[in-house]
């Protein structure tokens, strides 16, 4: 079974939004409902300084906090390692949303679950990268196996160096470039 994960490359992303507008496409989200949120900084010194854009979501955790808080099991870790949401079992109490470190689940207006990404290319043509993914314009995130070293994503991380975002605060599967 393959181990999924993402790498995000900072320094390539032009903070366009075409990643989270996909997501919010595929996902049916509301216009002020996101699984991705950017956070951006200024790095350098003047006068050469620049925009670092860094794009958020769900770190889909091998230790998902908020699996391990959920009551009813709703938020739970899936057979390919996807962190997922059951709908019918979700009973919107906020434990996942309190218990994420990086603040990616949101609840969602219509329904009242508590929802985030999924990494979507499942849910498409078998084989088609995630939503996010296939929309990047400047080609700032690669989807694939964490645990094929041949495949384009690990290599990718080798090379760069990638590191999860908060270093060991979880298991992320979410690698960036900075």
């Amino acid at each position: 079974m393959a181990r999924y994960g993402m790498l995000i490359n900072t320094k390539k992303c032009i903070g366009c939004y075409a990643c989270r507008t996909a997501c919010q496409r595929q996902n049916d989200l509301l216009p002020d409902e996101s699984f991705i949120r950017f956070e951006e900084r200024e790095v350098g010194k003047y006068p050469n300084v620049t925009v670092e854009h860094i794009p958020l979501q769900c770190m889909h955790c091998e230790d998902a906090p908020c699996a391990s808080v959920c009551p009813t099991g709703a938020a739970h870790m899936g057979s390919d390692g996807i962190v997922e949401v059951d709908h019918g079992r979700c009973i919107g109490c906020l434990y996942c949303m309190a218990a994420c470190p990086y603040g990616a689940r949101i609840q969602i207006k219509k329904t009242g679950v508590i929802e985030k990404c999924r990494f979507c290319w499942y849910e498409g043509e078998p084989g088609n990268p995630p939503r996010c993914v296939g929309t990047c314009i400047s080609g700032a995130r690669l989807f694939g196996d964490l645990d094929d070293p041949q495949s384009e994503i690990c290599q990718e991380i080798a090379r760069t160096n990638a590191q999860p975002l908060a270093g060991d605060l979880t298991t992320a599967k979410i690698y960036y470039v900075r």
